[in-house]
């Protein structure tokens, strides 16, 4: 006798367990009860003929056979949500779900304003953003489009360059009016206080790329989130980086040795399958043409005298 198949609902259950860590948070992510998730998950591993959790004082904790299920898991999953978008309307209307992906920054403070644009052109199209600094997988259909600030190597997926983004050192006015703003990269430390990663090192690698050498402990402010250290730079904390266009809203901020720029290429990314797809594609496009005028609008503000030193790819801050 065959086993019997798995439904997707307990693989659904199994993944809000691995996401939330215990039955009762996977139930309020699921919204159903308790002794639901219970007996789905023991309905799983009935099914599977294996144990994927044991238990601890704080929750479940998951075997290596769960560790191991987990990426199908999410295939599943990802499959499950795609065909659902597929069914939402006809390949040749402009209505239907469309879900796109980028970093938590251009997802908080970059595509809004673009979206909503689009949706006033084409009111029946949906949108489903996920801001994350983890690369969706296109190719696995976790979603439709992508905006990433790296070229994807991947083949079989259709990809646009939409222009270069300018990225600078930024302070409140009355961060600077407190302490006079540094002449030069060596003014930095240590007598300002810099906004930088807690574990990454992509601030501390571009700056010695550009030729200014720091350490973690230079940081007064360090965290691992983007849109965490953009805040801190509007709250006034210290110099940190950001975008151009981003400098002049919603607190306006004065850029730090404007001679010292990074830049980032910002690429709008698809699935090569759905160029047939017409809501896929609109926003496909409106996302290249919108996001090309945004790059523009660092070089158009670009002090004349200014000559921006461009350190290489590897030791560039990431914003974005």
């Amino acid at each position: 006798m065959s086993p019997v198949e798995p439904s997707w609902d307990l693989y659904g259950a199994f993944l809000a367990v691995m996401r939330t860590g215990s039955l009762s948070a996977a139930a309020r992510a699921l919204d159903v009860a308790q002794p639901t998730v219970r007996r789905q998950i023991e309905q799983l591993e009935s099914q599977l003929g294996v144990v994927l959790f044991t238990r601890a004082p704080n929750g479940l904790v998951p075997t290596e056979l769960a560790l191991a299920t987990l990426p199908y898991a999410e295939s599943i999953a990802a499959s499950a949500r795609a065909l659902v978008r597929a069914v939402s309307s006809p390949t040749d209307a402009d209505r239907g779900t469309v879900r796109v992906t980028c970093s938590e920054v251009v997802g908080a403070e970059v595509l809004p304003p673009m979206l909503a644009a689009l949706l006033v052109a084409h009111p029946r199209l949906q949108i489903e953003l996920v801001a994350t600094n983890r690369n969706e997988d296109l190719l696995r259909r976790d979603a439709d489009v992508a905006v990433r600030m790296v070229e994807p190597t991947q083949a079989g997926l259709v990809r646009r360059c939409a222009g270069r983004i300018e990225i600078g050192l930024f302070a409140t006015k009355a961060y600077l009016a407190a302490r006079a703003a540094p002449t030069s990269l060596a003014g930095l430390v240590p007598g300002h206080a810099l906004i930088g990663a807690d574990g990454s090192r992509a601030i501390i690698d571009g700056l010695a790329a550009a030729g200014l050498v720091t350490r973690p402990r230079d940081y007064a402010f360090r965290s691992d989130s983007d849109i965490v250290k953009l805040a801190a730079v509007r709250a006034g904390l210290g110099i940190g980086v950001c975008q151009v266009p981003l400098s002049r809203r919603p607190v306006p901020l004065v850029r730090v040795l404007p001679a010292l720029a990074f830049h980032l290429d910002a690429w709008v990314v698809m699935h090569e399958d759905l160029r047939a797809v017409r809501r896929v594609r609109l926003v496909f496009e409106h996302l290249v043409a919108q996001l090309g005028a945004y790059a523009t609008q660092a070089r158009e503000t670009r002090p004349v005298a200014a000559k921006a030193r461009r350190p290489g790819t590897r030791g560039r801050p990431r914003s974005g």
